[in-house]
């Protein structure tokens, strides 16, 4: 299944277009997207009972159908109460950034109003703004001291992130900012759309990267994290609960801006094209500061 954000009311996108939940569903689920993670079960129950007919359908069916503007698509998860967020879990990005791979993961804090859609144009503030491509976990059902071998089943779906970030923020002072230089208006981009598990041939080895105005940056793939996704959960849970609708945006691979020689930040006219195997691609464009 794949769920998205239409223009702030949550469809299905199957192959012949894009069906309404709330008016497919005669009311049963409401047509807000973050809603849906807190009857999850139930949602995916009936979400699987759709079929590519309903979206091709005349009448009531038809009713339920849209088009599927890419341009319209907002965070498949608009408004998660908790993101967390984990540094140094490819050993390649980890060597790049000067540490060692550490015994816990590094987590720290995306703020959720950092969080916006597909196709979004953020406005760069003052600084040097990198680029990290990420796998972005969806909680689906509410997950403490849970374990690694049951750690999928609390799982939604996955999505594509950028974890972008302003270093001299984030590095300045004796201790870094990681949240704060992550966090500004746009720094979340995420989508298309989230796909939920089953939809993957393996979800744990995925292919993953970005390029910048057309030149490719990062490019590895998800089994080459230190903390794989059962174990971030296990992890993460044993500390707080992860609620419905939580998102964990994974790590990055090595590839990152302000470790190239010489340097290269985001630019006002670049284009940010980023990419997971079976999910697809979000673009991220950027805009100077007013």
């Amino acid at each position: 299944m794949k769920l998205a954000n239409l223009a702030g009311r949550a469809v299905l996108v199957l192959e012949a277009g894009a069906v309404d939940v709330h008016d497919a569903s005669d009311g049963r689920f409401g047509p807000d997207p973050q809603a849906l993670f807190d009857e999850w079960e139930g949602f995916a129950a009936w979400a699987s009972s759709v079929r590519e007919d309903q979206a091709r359908s005349s009448g009531t069916g038809d009713a339920a159908r849209q088009d599927l503007d890419i341009a319209r698509l907002g965070a498949p998860v608009p408004r998660p109460r908790q993101v967390f967020a984990i540094g140094l879990n490819y050993a390649e990005h980890a060597a790049e950034a000067g540490y060692p791979p550490d015994s816990m993961p590094v987590t720290f804090t995306k703020f959720p109003t950092s969080i916006v859609g597909p196709d979004a144009v953020v406005e760069l503030p003052e600084g040097n703004v990198d680029w990290e491509v990420e796998l972005v976990v969806v909680i689906g059902r509410e997950a403490h001291r849970v374990d690694r071998e049951r750690a999928w089943d609390h799982v939604a779906g996955l999505t594509i992130g950028q974890d972008l970030s302003e270093r001299i923020t984030q590095l300045q002072g004796s201790a870094p900012q990681f949240s704060l230089g992550k966090s500004f208006p746009g720094f979340g981009p995420t989508g298309p759309w989230m796909v939920t598990p089953d939809e993957f041939a393996d979800k744990d080895d995925l292919a993953i990267g970005c390029s910048l105005s057309g030149e490719g940056m990062q490019s590895s793939r998800t089994s080459m994290m230190l903390y794989d996704v059962p174990e971030l959960i296990m992890r993460l849970s044993a500390v707080c609960p992860l609620l419905p609708g939580d998102l964990i945006f994974s790590g990055t691979p090595s590839g990152i801006g302000n470790r190239r020689t010489p340097p290269r930040f985001i630019g006002p006219d670049d284009v940010l094209v980023s990419e997971i195997e079976g999910i697809g691609a979000l673009t991220t464009r950027f805009t100077a500061a007013r």
